[in-house]
C-alpha cells in the first residue's frame, strides 16, 4: 500500500513539473500562435529570456500588461496568463483582437525603440530558415 502511494505520488510531482516547466517563460523560444483557428504565418521566433536581455526589459508587465477600464493597471502582470485569454480573434471594443494585441505590443515596441524585426519575415520564420 505505502509503495503504491509512493508511486502515484511521484507521478503526479512528475506531472506538475512537467506542467510548470511546459508553461515557464523562460525557456519560451516561440509565441505560440494556437489562438488562431487557421494561422496563416509560422509562429514567431522568440528567445524570451535572451530578448528581454537584449532589450533591458525588467519588468514582466512591460509585455504581460493588464487592463482595466482602458487604463493600464501599473505593476500588475499577465504573464500568467495567455495572450488570447484577453484578445480575441475579433475587436472588442478597445481591446484588439490578437494578432492586432501581438503586433502594436512587440512591433509597436520594436518601431519606438527604433530596435527589433517590423517585417513579417523576420518573426514568422518559414520552415526553419534563418
Amino acid at each position: 500500500m505505502t509503495k503504491r502511494i509512493a508511486i502515484i505520488g511521484a507521478a503526479v510531482l512528475v506531472s506538475v513539473l512537467m506542467l510548470v516547466s511546459a508553461y515557464c517563460q523562460d525557456d519560451m523560444t516561440v509565441v505560440a500562435n494556437d489562438g488562431f483557428i487557421n494561422p496563416q504565418r509560422p509562429e514567431a521566433l522568440f528567445a524570451h529570456e535572451d530578448h528581454n536581455a537584449a532589450a533591458e526589459v525588467d519588468d514582466c508587465s512591460v509585455c504581460h500588461h493588464v487592463y482595466e477600464d482602458g487604463v493600464k493597471l501599473e505593476g500588475e502582470s499577465s504573464e500568467d496568463m495567455r495572450c488570447a485569454d484577453c484578445h480575441g480573434l475579433e475587436r472588442d471594443g478597445d481591446t484588439p483582437s490578437l494578432m492586432q494585441a501581438f503586433h502594436l505590443n512587440c512591433k509597436g515596441c520594436h518601431e519606438e525603440r527604433k530596435a527589433g524585426p517590423i517585417m513579417c519575415g523576420e518573426c514568422h520564420v518559414r520552415n526553419g530558415a534563418s
